[in-house]
C-alpha cells in the first residue's frame, strides 16, 4: 500500500521528488488487529458463554413491540418473563449480518469505510460539564457548547467523527436535548455524526430535519450521515425500554445503530474481566439480533463497552490498564465474529489535560487501536472519567491520535524500504544519509509531525517563552473558534429548520465576530 520504487540520490532526484504527490503518513481505516490480548482458544470460551447467557438467562424487559419480532424469528418467553434466544438464530445472525458499510459523513469527502479491523478515532460521551475555556472552572454543558466543539472537531484531521461529547443541559425537554443536539452537531461540522435518542418520539422527530439537511425528503436515507446511539440494555442482561423504542425507530429510519452495552465491572458487570467481556458480548448481541430481524441489511455497531470500577470506592476508572485490556479484549471479541465494532478509550481519570491525562489516553487508545477496533469512541476530548471536557483536550488528543495511528501503521518492508542500494550510495559516496533522495522522499511519507508536541531543543523552546502543549493548543482553539463557522447549511434550510423547531441556539451565535470567541 505504501510501497515506492527505488531512486538514485541527488540533488537533480530530490527536485523531482519534492515535486511528486506524497502519499499520506496516515489515514483513516488502517488495519490493526496485531495485539491480542486473548487466545483463540479464550475466544472459543468466551463464546460459548455469550451463547450460554444468551440462551439459557436471556434478557428481560424487551418492549411488546420487540418481544413479537424476536417471538416471530424463533425467541421465546420464559416463565420469567426473560426473552431467550437460542443458539442457532444467535449464530445465524452473527453470520450473515454486515461485515461492512459506508459511515457516511455529511459531506462526502469524509465517508468512512467501516469493518475489517480498519481501525477509526472520534469523539463520544455525555459529559454533563465542560471546562469553561476563560475561568478554568467546571460548568454545566450548553447547546453552544456541542456547537463549538463540532466547530473544533471539524478541523481536526485525526478526529475522524463528531459523536455529541456533552449534554445540553440549557434545554428544557427531552424532546428539546435531543432536538437541538443534532441541529448543534450538523451545523458544526461536516463529518459523521452521532446522537443518543431518549426514545423513538425523538428519532422521529429528527427524520425531517436530517432529510432538510441531505436536500429533501428520502434523502437521508440513500446517505444516513447521523448514527443513533443505543444503550439498549441496562447491565445486567436487562433491556432498557426507552432505547429499545428508539433503536426500533432508529433502524426503520435507516441510520446506523451503536448498540452501545456500557456495563462496571464489579457493579453492573463481573468484576472478573473475562467474564465482563462475555456479558457485554451478549447483551450487545442480543441487540444486533433484534436490529436485523427489523430490517437485516442495516448498519449495526457492535459496541461492547464494559467499564472499570475502582473496587476500593466503586468510582468509574476509565484511565485504568484494566479498562486499556478490556476494550481491547472487546475489540478482538468484535474481530472474532468479523463485526463492524466500537470500543471505549481515552477516558482519563484525571480532570485536567495533564501528564496523566496523556499517559492513560496514551495506553488506553494504543490497545484498542492495536486490537483492530474499528471504531475507537469518546477518545478525544474527555477528562475526569467522562464527567467532563475541555476544549484544549481536542486539540491535544488530536495530536496523540496521529502518534497512535501511525503505530497501526507499522513498518514498512519491500525492496526499497530495506535499502540496500541506499546504503551502498551513502557509503560508496557522502557517508551520511541526510543528503539523499531516500531520505527527502520517506520524511514526506513515513514520518508524522505533531502540530502541538514541541521537538525543540530546551534552548530554543526556553527563548520562544517556555510554553507547554496545553498553551500551544489554546492558541489553536482560539484561531478555530474565532473564525471557522462551517456555512454548509444554506440560509434557507436553517430558516426552515428554525421555523419547524425549537432551535435555541441564536443565529447570530453562529457567525463570526459574535463576541464570545
Amino acid at each position: 500500500m505504501f510501497e515506492h520504487s527505488p531512486r538514485r540520490s541527488g540533488r537533480r532526484n530530490r527536485g523531482a521528488a519534492e515535486m511528486a504527490p506524497a502519499l499520506p503518513v496516515i489515514a483513516p481505516g488502517m488495519v490493526g488487529g496485531r495485539f491480542q490480548p486473548l487466545t483463540r482458544s479464550e475466544m472459543e470460551r468466551i463464546h460459548q458463554l455469550v451463547l450460554r447467557l444468551l440462551e439459557d438467562l436471556g434478557l428481560s424487559q424487551v418492549t411488546p413491540s420487540l418481544e413479537r419480532r424476536a417471538v416471530e424469528a424463533g425467541c421465546w418467553v420464559d416463565e420469567s418473563g426473560r426473552l431467550r434466544f437460542p443458539r442457532a438464530l444467535v449464530e445465524d445472525v452473527i453470520a450473515r449480518t454486515r461485515r461492512k458499510f459506508t459511515l457516511h459523513g455529511i459531506d462526502p469527502i469524509h465517508d468512512l469505510e467501516i469493518g475489517g479491523r480498519r481501525v477509526h478515532t472520534g469523539t463520544g460521551g455525555a459529559a454533563p460539564t465542560i471546562m469553561d475555556f476563560e475561568t478554568g472552572r467546571y460548568r454545566e454543558s450548553t447547546v453552544a457548547d456541542l456547537y463549538d466543539i463540532a466547530r473544533l472537531v471539524d478541523r481536526m484531521d485525526n478526529i475522524h467523527w463528531y459523536h455529541r461529547s456533552v449534554v445540553a443541559r440549557d434545554t428544557e425537554t427531552i424532546l428539546d436535548l435531543d432536538i437541538n443536539t443534532t441541529y448543534a452537531c450538523l451545523s458544526g461540522t461536516t463529518k459523521s455524526i452521532a446522537v443518543s435518542y431518549t426514545d423513538g418520539n425523538s428519532v422521529r422527530a429528527v427524520q425531517p430535519m436530517l432529510d432538510m439537511v441531505a436536500g429533501g425528503e428520502g434523502k437521508f436515507r440513500e446517505r444516513p450521515f447521523c448514527t443513533a446511539v443505543c444503550c439498549h440494555v441496562v447491565p445486567p442482561m436487562r433491556f432498557a425500554t426507552e432505547s429499545c423504542d428508539a433503536l426500533e425507530a432508529a433502524v426503520l429510519a435507516g441510520m446506523p445503530i451503536l448498540l452501545v452495552s456500557a456495563g462496571q465491572a464489579g457493579a453492573t458487570a463481573p468484576a472478573a474481566l473475562a467474564g465482563a467481556v462475555a456479558q457485554a458480548c451478549a447483551e450487545v448481541l442480543a441487540g444486533l439480533i433484534l436490529c436485523n430481524i427489523i430490517d437485516p441489511n442495516c448498519r449495526g455497531i457492535f459496541a461492547a463497552w464494559p467499564f472499570v470500577s475502582d473496587l476500593r470506592t466503586g468510582a468509574m476508572s476509565g484511565g485504568s490498564g484494566e479498562q486499556a485490556l478490556l476494550s481491547a479484549a472487546c475489540a478482538q471479541m468484535a474481530g472474532f465474529y468479523d463485526l463492524p465494532n466500537s470500543v471505549p478509550a481515552g477516558m482519563t481519570d484525571s480532570k485536567l489535560p495533564d501528564a496523566q491525562s496523556g499517559g492513560e489516553k496514551g495506553y488506553t487508545i494504543s490497545l484498542a487501536a492495536h486490537a483492530g477496533a474499528t471504531m475507537i469512541h469518546e477518545c478525544a476530548g474527555m477528562q475526569g472519567s467522562l464527567m467532563g471536557t475541555a476544549f484544549e483536550s481536542y486539540v491535544l488528543d488530536n495530536d496523540l491520535l496521529g502518534a497512535v495511528l501511525r503505530t497501526v501503521r507499522g513498518i514498512e518492508v519491500s525492496e526499497d524500504t530495506l535499502s540496500y542500494d541506499v546504503v551502498r550510495d551513502v557509503v560508496m559516496g557522502a557517508g551520511h544519509f541526510l543528503g539523499h533522495q531516500q531520505t527527502f522522499s520517506r520524511m514526506k511519507t513515513d514520518y508524522l509531525y505533531p502540530e502541538i508536541a514541541d521537538r525543540r531543543s530546551i534552548g530554543e523552546w526556553e527563548d520562544a517563552g517556555a510554553r507547554d502543549a496545553r498553551a500551544v493548543a489554546r492558541d489553536r482553539v482560539r484561531r478555530i473558534l474565532a473564525d471557522h463557522y462551517p456555512r454548509h447549511i444554506s440560509d434557507s434550510v436553517d430558516a426552515r429548520l428554525r421555523e419547524t423547531y425549537n432551535i435555541i441556539l441564536p443565529k447570530a451565535r453562529m457567525r463570526a465576530g459574535n463576541g464570545v470567541w
